[in-house]
């Protein structure tokens, strides 16, 4: 068995639903636009198959692929409702440790769940 399919395989309902969803969405952006598959691929520069996966919701499919695909959609500003990072948090602050010492905003030993 592939590695994507284990991915599909083991993946919950909700997160292959999501998937598909993504994948009709982006189907019928390309649909509006009149572009091909074969089109399309060649402007994502992968090939046919690749961009199928995409559409077709292959858990395996690159996220740079998705970008670049949302990109030529015109729709590259939606990523930013994607996981909005909690008010509270700065999603682009970096934490520093000191020698010796647990870093604020580091999973401790026994918060791990895993």
């Amino acid at each position: 068995m592939s590695h994507s399919s284990n991915l599909i395989s083991y993946s919950p309902p909700e997160i292959q639903q999501a998937l598909a969803r993504l994948g009709l969405r982006l189907r019928a952006h390309r649909m509006r636009h009149g572009w091909t598959v074969k089109e399309m691929a060649a402007r994502l520069l992968c090939s046919p198959t690749t961009y199928r996966a995409l559409e077709a919701g292959k858990p395996g499919t690159s996220v740079g692929l998705l970008i670049n695909a949302l990109w030529l959609f015109g729709q590259i500003d939606t990523l930013e409702s994607v996981a909005p990072a909690p008010v509270d948090q700065m999603a682009g602050r970096r934490v520093r440790m000191r020698a010796g010492h647990a870093g604020t905003g580091l999973i401790r030993e026994d918060e791990r769940d895993f």
